[in-house]
Order: structure tokens, then sequence, then C-alpha cells
């Protein structure tokens, strides 16, 4: 049945969270194997403004109990806290270095990536995904990509970050096998930077 709440104002979640989260578990994971590739969600979602279905939907699908879920100030709104706290029951916390997870509504006025948690040598597994929601995946500058899961090269072209985020990937990149992972989401699509992807000068 799908999730709902006795909770006045709070919009339901995924309608069938078990299949539901299990085709946005392959999306994400299609994406993180093919960096730069564009992929549409199968689930139909409306989650609480600002949040596009795509970024709500793969919060659902990978946040949970175990995993402190960090907002930023665009999404810091009681209806989206109270959002992700019901339907995953996940810790808020208010430290980008003690997210597993972050949200990012506003990537014009984001934070730098280095701010958040980058793994240890010991467990660099364990570092922030963060899922930033922008205005367009394919309408921006144009990146040249390489790496894991790229034959050769391919073009991604998000719109909407700040002029210092191609400096923030360069430092992310250099910090391998830590680093964060990058899920870029915009309406009903998704796309993905994992930490083991370049940029190309």
């Amino acid at each position: 049945m799908p999730q709902t709440n006795s909770s006045e104002g709070l919009l339901p979640g995924l309608s069938d969270p078990v299949l539901d989260q299990q085709s946005v578990f392959r999306a994400v994971l299609y994406a993180v194997s093919h960096p730069g590739s564009i992929v549409a969600l199968p689930v139909r979602l409306t989650p609480p403004a600002p949040l596009d279905p795509s970024t709500a939907a793969v919060a659902l699908t990978l946040a949970d109990y175990e995993t402190p879920l960090w907002l930023d100030a665009a999404a810091q709104s009681s209806r989206v806290s109270g959002y992700f706290r019901f339907h995953c029951g996940c810790p808020l916390t208010a430290r980008p270095e003690e997210a597993a997870f972050a949200v990012v509504a506003d990537a014009s006025a984001m934070p730098p990536l280095g701010l958040f948690h980058t793994g240890s040598d010991e467990y660099p597994d364990r570092s922030t995904t963060l899922i930033i929601q922008l205005p367009s995946l394919d309408n921006g500058e144009a990146w040249t990509l390489r790496g894991p899961g790229i034959e050769k090269s391919t073009v991604f072209a998000p719109a909407g970050l700040p002029g210092d985020f191609r400096t923030w990937i360069a430092d992310n990149r250099v910090l391998f096998p830590r680093g964060v992972d990058l899920i870029f989401t915009c309406g009903a699509s998704l796309a993905a930077l994992p930490r083991s992807t370049r940029l190309e000068d």
C-alpha cells in the first residue's frame, strides 16, 4: 500500500516502497556505473517544495535510520525535514562532515565539497553522497569526463553549479580512494559523478 500519514500536510512517499526503491536503486547504480549518463527514473512522486521528484526518490531510497542526512538552507523547511524523518526514519544533522547523505536543493549556494565527509584511509566508503538538484542536466557548461565506466570520454553539461565546482571536483579526485560521490537530479532524471571520475581541462 502507498505510504501515508495521518499528520496533516505530510505528502506521501513512494507509492510502492519496495518495488519503487528497487527501481530507483537500479537507476542510481546504472548512473554511477556510467558517469555523466542521464537516467530517467521509473517512479512518480510529488514531494514537498522545493524538491524535484528525482531528488526525493533518491533520498528516500538511500537514506535510513542509520544514515545521517544533511539538508541545505533551501531544503530546511519543516515540511521537507518532516517528510524525510517520516518516510526514511533518518536522523538529520546540521554538520555536513557528519552526513552520510546530503540534499542540496539550491546548488548555486552550496558549500564546497571538501566540507563534507570524505571517508578515511581505513573506510573510504564511509563518506558523504551528495544529491544535488539542478535546473538542467544537459544545458550548462560542457565537461569532458574520463574514468571507470566511460569508454574513452563522454560529455556532461550540468547547469546551475557554483563557478568553483570544477576545482572542487579536481580536489575531490586527488583524495581517491577517499572522497565524496555526486548524484545530480533534475525533474524525474538523474546523473552521477563518482569520485573516480576526472574532468579533462
